[in-house]
């Protein structure tokens, strides 16, 4: 029987690729500007038919799990884009509730 570890399974990568809670735009998370991160992730979790909870709920749940699983192979430019991200969808959320 094989282990674990020589046959990796990079689940986090597949759910992040392929959710389906979320339609995600191409790359999102790899982008320079945290509105513009905030806005996609928005209008991703304002149109999915699929999700469980809030829009808000499943736009920051998605963008805590990529922060989370990325780790120490984020680097710490992005990582704090990713974090001001999280404050912009506040922000976004909270003025409007649609």
């Amino acid at each position: 029987m094989p282990s674990k570890k020589s046959t990796p399974h990079l689940w986090s990568a597949d759910v992040t690729q392929h959710s389906h809670a979320l339609e995600l735009e191409e790359g999102v998370f790899t982008w320079d500007d945290p509105l513009k991160i905030a806005e996609s992730l928005r209008r991703s979790a304002l149109n999915s038919t699929n999700r469980k909870g809030t829009p808000y709920q499943s736009a920051i749940s998605m963008l805590n799990f990529y922060i989370n699983r990325a780790g120490k192979n984020l680097n710490a430019d992005q990582k704090a884009i990713l974090i001001r991200a999280k404050e912009e969808l506040h922000t976004l959320f909270h003025r409007s509730e649609s």
